[in-house]
């Protein structure tokens, strides 16, 4: 048994040596010229220790991904769930209309964003002229208000699937159980349903945080001028300054920051309580 378990384990060889090649490398290099270039040092991290404005994009990348993650749970729960309790004619055509967003560009979502969100555009003119809720054209556009909105509807598919895996493998014998023995919707929601529910929840919520951390386009395109984020930073030193270890010194500075909030998140949530199963 012990030599069929040692064979077993060659499998993962190919994703072992996929990982080293594709992430470990270009990590280590990264490393590597930030640490080197223009001098063997660590001048390039001693710079943006100096310059504040460093420290305030990480804070806003770390709130805005924040606030998208809220978004995307708030957003989520009630699909995932309709989802998962629907007919299987309906549930097919709801996970339809969830993973239309993968086949079409993240680039054109974010500019059909864009028409959607700006003064004239259908949001605001359907506030004014059709319901007459507001007398002047909202903001909505170039500002934090823009951004989550945009990375929410880009990330939601990835909060929702979670939540929609492990809300099918709960028994819905449990909340009948519950209800049976007394318990209010709301109690019930909370005290059974919910719990069940929540390591989808929070392998979705990691997702997103995770992913919210390192995204470029739609903040790049959407974002006022007080909202940069880390990205933007790394971008503009790599396509515009060409200064290579800048940009390196700071995406080691987010991979460090992304790695320690995961570790943080596990520690506290417990590892076995992220698993789908």
């Amino acid at each position: 048994m012990h030599e069929a378990r040692d064979s077993r384990g060659w499998l993962v060889t190919p994703a072992v040596l996929m990982v080293g090649i594709l992430f470990a490398y270009p990590v280590a290099a990264l490393l590597l010229i930030s640490i080197t270039s223009p001098q063997l040092g660590l001048q390039n991290f001693a710079k943006l220790t100096e310059a504040p404005v460093y420290l305030k994009a990480l804070w806003n990348t770390v709130v805005i991904s924040g606030s998208v993650t809220l978004t995307c749970a708030l957003l989520a729960y009630p699909i995932a769930y309709t989802m998962a309790h629907a007919t299987a004619r309906l549930r097919r055509l709801l996970l339809f209309f969830v993973l239309v967003p993968f086949w079409s560009s993240i680039l054109v979502r974010t500019f059909a964003w864009m028409v959607l969100l700006q003064k004239r555009g259908l949001i605001n003119k359907a506030l004014m002229e059709y319901l007459g809720l507001i007398e002047a054209p909202l903001t909505l556009i170039y500002n934090r208000v823009g951004v989550v909105i945009g990375m929410s509807h880009i990330l939601l598919p990835f909060m929702i699937l979670p939540l929609y895996a492990v809300m099918t493998r709960i028994d819905p014998t449990l909340s009948s159980a519950a209800a049976s023995l007394g318990a209010s919707p709301v109690r019930n929601f909370l005290r059974v349903y919910l719990p069940l529910s929540l390591p989808g929840l929070l392998a979705g919520s990691l997702l997103v945080f995770v992913m919210g951390l390192g995204y470029y386009i739609t903040p790049a395109l959407i974002g006022g001028a007080s909202d940069q984020l880390i990205s933007n930073f790394i971008a503009n030193y790599v396509n515009v300054e060409l200064n290579w270890e800048m940009a390196a010194a700071l995406s080691f500075i987010l991979l460090v920051f992304t790695l320690a909030l995961f570790g943080i998140f596990a520690r506290i949530l417990g590892l076995d309580r992220l698993k789908l199963v």
